[in-house]
């Protein structure tokens, strides 16, 4: 009863330990093409997503309105996945963002450089100098992609409950691995407060997605913070009216109890010469 998410760098058999662990746990696998259908769903088209998928978005693209959007709807599908429970997350910062939810366990998988290049090699039939650069430039994306979103670094293992290194485990042994630490650390107490700080998380990210994308309300750095229906907003505005539409848009999101603003008013002025 767990959500189980794995970072995994290239060649390191992360998605082969992946599929060797749901046929132990039955487990569901949520892949890439998993979030980027539930990302198209709720309106990310695909360049977006191409452009910020477990990549290093470079300095002007890190700044953009599209960035914080993409943000904000990964972020609430990946929510959304965990409530469901039972399930493997591949990628997608998952373990950054699930940080602090009782049944999370975050793995990283990986493999010494030369075995991962020997790997990348012989399954694309190319020479070691051109393995070793697609390794590397795969290694900069996740790790840029994880800084630049999460403010995480992706190759720290205290950020993560188990490491791996697979050069010599096959999938089915680190497989094995990762599911007695389930089996040893996950219980039904667990399961029953992720569910309801995950529900809390899944509204706060629904109430931002009314006001800011939906009814686009002028509230500047909008956070919803929940706990058991009860709401309370923060953020910054320049009127009245904004933060009276934001408290009416937050009562008619479903499972909303009460809203309350800590919204914070500037009032916008002029110089006088």
């Amino acid at each position: 009863m767990a959500v189980i998410c794995i970072s995994r760098e290239l060649a390191s058999y992360g998605e082969e330990t992946a599929q060797e662990l749901a046929k132990l746990n039955g487990y569901r696998i949520v892949d890439k093409e998993h979030i980027e259908a539930a990302l198209t769903a709720i309106g990310i088209d695909a360049n977006k997503q191409a452009r910020y998928d477990e990549k290093n978005p470079g300095f002007w693209a890190s700044l953009s309105q599209q960035r914080d959007e993409y943000l904000h709807f990964l972020t609430q599908a990946i929510y959304e996945t965990a409530l469901e429970n039972n399930c493997i997350i591949l990628g997608r910062g998952a373990h950054a963002i699930l940080k602090g939810i009782p049944n999370l366990i975050g793995i990283r998988i990986g493999a010494s450089k030369a075995v991962r290049v020997e790997r990348v090699r012989k399954a694309q039939n190319i020479d070691s100098r051109h393995a070793l650069q697609i390794i590397e430039s795969s290694d900069h994306d996740r790790a840029g992609f994880h800084k630049y979103f999460f403010s995480v670094d992706w190759y720290n293992p205290s950020e993560y409950d188990m490491t791996l290194t697979t050069d010599r485990c096959n999938p089915a042994h680190a497989a094995a691995a990762i599911d007695a630490f389930r089996k040893a650390f996950v219980g039904e107490a667990q399961e029953k407060e992720a569910v309801a700080k995950l529900q809390d998380l899944l509204l706060g990210s629904k109430i931002v997605t009314e006001i800011t994308y939906n009814r686009k309300i002028p509230i500047h750095f909008l956070e919803a913070a929940v706990e058991r229906g009860v709401v309370v907003l923060h953020g910054v505005a320049n009127t009245h009216a904004a933060v009276d539409s934001a408290v009416a848009a937050a009562n008619l999101v479903p499972g909303v109890k009460q809203v309350e603003s800590a919204i914070q008013l500037v009032q916008e002025f002029t110089v006088v010469p």
